[in-house]
């Protein structure tokens, strides 16, 4: 199936709630009364299942207010443990499944495809941020939850973006703080933000990079052979010469020193806004495209998105429609989608309020569609954290390994975690 992740994640996270419930109030185990107690009619409950622990109280308070408001009921189980991808394929497999769900990425959406109603008759379609909505083939069946994003994250006393829009004067500013005992750009070890998310840019830059990776996998196009990995490579050299090795830095231990002043930039997404305010920075900071090729605009992606169960009865399936309707279009929903649930909001009709400066930029780029992909949603299941990251240590300890023989050992690794 063909793809199109129009936007996560990311930062994607593992985390996960579960949410079940009674379908068709006005049931015989209702007595044939209306949720609030009055009989009549019959409504159609809805179940909703989904990803994110970290809205699990708030998607409650939600359901509630929907419920309130509609008469309809709406309940959120949650669940605990990291596999709601195992848990949510279960429930679908033995006709338990929710009414939504959410969808981690494309891979899992292709494994569900069945599954999957289509979504582009709903009314909020045509106000989605531009190339945010999950698509397979012609088929919308992802409404994005909210959106990311990721880049050069920089202090604005200590650098001018104008001054990071190339190779060259990137590599010179490094130089520079290289001389001066600063480091000028700050990876950390984990497997994301060593290599993960700043590897996305040398295959979102090209023209079609869905396709390209299908062609990589086929082995009709080569890393080393594609113009933009070379330059990639360079970077790469660029950024060990002149910065300390990120294999001893934790994500806390990044942040941190930029935070007080000792690393000038980092590759980081609008998430560190939070562990920054923790660090109570004195100084104002900004996101900048990493200007591989002259690229000039934020990785900026979907982590989640939610999703209708198309194996449910046509009145759940409206019903369940009618729920993410609301969510984002009344004032209620908004505001649990932009205040209670912190998401930078992945429609352009809905007022983000007081953001951050790195959110700020993230939204500013999604609403104007001045975005380029998170590839790493298409990638080889695992290749980032078993493959990846195992040739980008090898780079970081063995400083003889060239650009080069690392973008060979990344198409290595590609290969193995694509057969």
């Amino acid at each position: 199936m063909a793809f199109n992740k129009r936007f996560l994640t990311g930062l994607t996270f593992a985390a996960i709630v579960t949410v079940l419930g009674a379908c068709g109030g006005g049931d015989e185990e209702n007595g044939g009364e209306e949720p609030n107690g009055e009989a009549g009619g019959e409504s159609a409950g809805i179940t909703i299942f989904q990803s994110k622990v970290e809205i699990s109280e708030q998607l409650e308070a939600a359901a509630a207010a929907y419920t309130e408001e509609s008469g309809v009921p709406v309940e959120v189980i949650g669940t605990t443990g990291d596999d709601y991808s195992q848990q949510l394929q279960i429930r679908l497999n033995n006709q338990t499944g929710p009414s939504i769900f959410s969808l981690q990425n494309a891979e899992e959406a292709e494994r569900l495809s069945s599954y999957l109603y289509d979504l582009n008759d709903m009314e909020i379609v045509g106000d989605i941020a531009p190339d945010m909505e999950l698509m397979m083939d012609d088929r919308l069946v992802g409404i994005p939850y909210g959106v990311e994003g990721f880049g050069i994250v920089y202090n604005t006393e200590m650098v001018d973006p104008a001054d990071i829009q190339d190779y060259d004067s990137f590599v010179s500013t490094l130089e520079d703080f290289n001389a001066e005992g600063i480091n000028g750009f700050g990876l950390s070890s984990e497997a994301y933000f060593l290599i993960g998310h700043i590897s996305n840019y040398p295959f979102s830059i090209q023209d079609d990079p869905q396709a390209f990776m299908e062609q990589l996998t086929n082995g009709e196009v080569t890393l080393a052979e594609t113009e933009e990995f070379q330059r990639f490579g360079e970077f790469m050299e660029a950024i060990r010469e002149n910065t300390p090795s990120p294999l001893s830095t934790t994500y806390d231990t990044q942040v941190g020193d930029f935070a007080s002043g000792q690393t000038a930039m980092i590759h980081q997404g609008n998430w560190a806004a939070g562990m920054l305010d923790e660090f109570e920075v004195d100084f104002e900071v900004g996101m900048a495209p990493f200007p591989l090729e002259g690229n000039d605009k934020l990785a900026v992606g979907v982590g989640s998105s939610w999703a209708v169960n198309a194996e449910k009865e046509q009145e759940e399936i409206d019903a369940a429609i009618e729920f993410l309707n609301w969510l984002h279009t009344s004032d209620t929903g908004k505001q649990f989608i932009v205040e209670d649930f912190g998401f930078i909001p992945a429609l352009t009709t809905i007022e983000a309020g007081d953001l951050d400066p790195l959110s700020q930029a993230v939204l500013e780029a999604s609403n104007s569609g001045n975005t380029i992909p998170w590839s790493h949603n298409y990638y080889p299941a695992n290749v980032v954290t078993n493959d990846f990251t195992p040739a980008a240590e090898s780079f970081f300890v063995n400083e003889d390994m060239t650009g080069d023989e690392l973008i060979e050992n990344l198409e290595a690794a590609w290969q193995n975690a694509a057969q």
